[in-house]
């Protein structure tokens, strides 16, 4: 009997930098444990809904949030200092758009059809904190995701109508409901839950822990 690849469910918001830490830690224990074959799958969750569908400046987001541009630059050190030593070069200066990220969700979930989601998640991730790229504009995002694998015209199509935005709230809402307060949020086997970027070694704890369970129930 074949066993069916462990599932990795990865609650995360594009605009958030220690979800793309807990990307790249996520990848270094998979290759802690090689022999475990795994599904990842993107959920999504949005830090800041209330932004308006075209984002706000930067400047007056982290102003809102953190009280000046300033307090903003030193609180982001220990994520950049954290970037570094994951091979991520946050690049905040670049970001002028604090996008609402919707519609990015709605791209991750379609990106699943192609085959491409973790692809896709991945240019996301490096478009915005590395690139400044305006994840509010929705060509920004049709030509991410052509570049993965989707139609351009079905795309258009897609992000001109009300497609998928109930699931993606309900999505969202579904992962507050279970108690997830913060991102990235990591279910492993539908059993195990890890908050936060948890170190590698931490996370692939987990992942063998999940898949000898899975295991032991395929063959009882």
């Amino acid at each position: 009997m074949s066993v069916q690849p462990l599932s990795v469910d990865v609650i995360s918001d594009v605009v958030c930098p220690w979800c793309f830490i807990g990307k790249r830690r996520l990848e270094k224990a998979l290759g802690l444990v090689p022999e475990i074959a795994v599904e990842i799958r993107w959920r999504p969750y949005q830090l800041a809904p209330e932004l308006p569908a075209g984002g706000i400046p930067r400047d007056e987001y982290l102003t809102a949030k953190f009280g000046s541009v300033e307090r903003s630059r030193q609180l982001f050190q220990r994520v950049v200092s954290a970037g570094a030593e994951d091979g991520i070069a946050f690049a905040f200066d670049r970001i002028a758009i604090s996008p609402n990220t919707l519609d990015a969700h709605r791209l991750i979930l379609w990106s699943r059809t192609a085959g491409t989601q973790d692809a896709l998640v991945e240019a996301l991730f490096r478009s915005y904190f590395l690139e400044g790229a305006n994840l509010a504009d929705r060509d920004t995002l049709i030509a991410i995701g052509v570049a993965h694998g989707l139609d351009t015209a079905l795309l258009t199509e897609l992000f001109g109508s009300d497609a998928d935005i109930d699931r993606t709230q309900r999505d969202i809402a579904s992962a507050r409901n279970i108690g997830v307060t913060g991102v990235p949020f990591f279910i492993i086997g539908g059993r195990y839950g890890i908050a936060g970027a948890e170190a590698p070694e931490t996370i692939a704890g987990a992942l063998r822990q999940a898949a000898s369970e899975q295991h032991e129930a395929a063959n009882a």
